[in-house]
């Protein structure tokens, strides 16, 4: 099973490279595959590259999402 996540942009890196947030952790990952990426952006990871952009609404509502099941999981 393959999982692709949101993640914020937090700061461009050269060589269509960019660091991350996942939930506050940081991460250095590939924007090569994906056009016009800016700060701030939020974009949809898969090990390691950036898949495609999202609008913040969609990111959040999936973050919430993995929360929820993470959640449900532990309680398990």
């Amino acid at each position: 099973m393959c999982l692709a996540i949101p993640a914020r942009v937090i700061e461009l890196l050269p060589d269509d490279m960019a660091r991350v947030s996942l939930d506050g952790v940081n991460k250095i990952v590939s924007i090569a595959l994906v056009e016009n990426v800016t700060v701030g952006d939020y974009i949809v990871l898969h090990v390691g590259y950036a898949l495609a952009k999202i609008d913040e609404s969609e990111a959040q509502r999936t973050l919430e999402l993995l929360r929820e099941a993470a959640e449900l999981e532990a309680s398990a």
